[in-house]
């Protein structure tokens, strides 16, 4: 049995989410979810291959219902989740006027809803060990907005607000609540967005786009003792496309 604290990672069978697990697995017990078996079992055997402890779990996060016992038979296998990634998040994109009532729905469900019931779900753990760090992977999008994407500008934008606000209510706790909003992330996402690169490229001023490692490096931070004095806020890794 591992000392170490237990991380919980959503969304972690692959891009920013399985960077961020694979930066995470030499500090913490670190357990993945995925949507399927196929991808619970490839975090397992990522967490494996690392050497470190935890493994794949499957977690529909479109059924907010399937969330408490979600993470009531993970405490009793593992303890308390002391960290918690929120990053899984999707896409459902599409102008206002084409935009139809399920493709917002999801997206609000799994973007923002599931972010309070597993917030809501772990706080108890936290609160009681007196420890905890809640970390949110909004977007870029949250923050400046974007065409055809309302549903997921809004969902993100809403997880930042939220994070604000229970920030408040634990930070006597010793529980910090922060966000990290990537910009455009080098992810299979991001590739096969419908955009001109070049075009693109020119609003950053970096002049290009961002690593994985460069937003899990972020979450790291925030979830170590370094950041105990840290809480309520969001940290931009955009490249400068947006600077406030």
């Amino acid at each position: 049995m591992t000392n170490k604290k237990l991380c919980l990672i959503t969304g972690a069978s692959r891009g920013i989410g399985s960077g961020i697990l694979k930066t995470l697995a030499e500090d913490y017990t670190v357990i993945g979810t995925a949507t399927s078996d196929q991808g619970a079992e490839r975090i397992t055997q990522a967490i494996e291959s690392y050497g470190a402890t935890g493994e794949g779990r499957v977690l529909n996060l479109s059924d907010t219902e399937s969330i408490a016992p979600f993470i009531k038979e993970l405490t009793k296998d593992y303890g308390a989740v002391q960290v918690l990634v929120n990053n899984a998040g999707i896409t459902a994109d599409n102008l206002m006027l084409r935009m139809k009532a399920e493709e917002w729905d999801k997206v609000i469900q799994v973007n923002l809803s599931s972010v309070f019931h597993l917030s809501k779900a772990c706080l108890r753990g936290m609160l009681k060990s007196q420890w905890g760090r809640i970390i949110n992977i909004s977007s870029v999008s949250g923050i400046m907005g974007n065409a055809g994407q309302c549903n997921y500008a809004a969902a993100k934008a809403g997880v930042i607000a939220m994070a604000k606000s229970l920030a408040k209510e634990v930070a006597g706790r010793n529980i910090t609540v922060n966000n990290v909003a990537p910009g455009f992330i080098n992810t299979e996402m991001t590739q096969n967005l419908p955009i001109d690169n070049d075009a693109l490229l020119a609003q950053i001023p970096m002049g290009r786009f961002g690593e994985i490692d460069e937003i899990s490096d972020a979450v790291k931070y925030l979830a170590s003792d370094g950041a105990s004095y840290v809480t309520g806020q969001t940290i931009e890794v955009n490249g400068g496309i947006n600077m406030t």
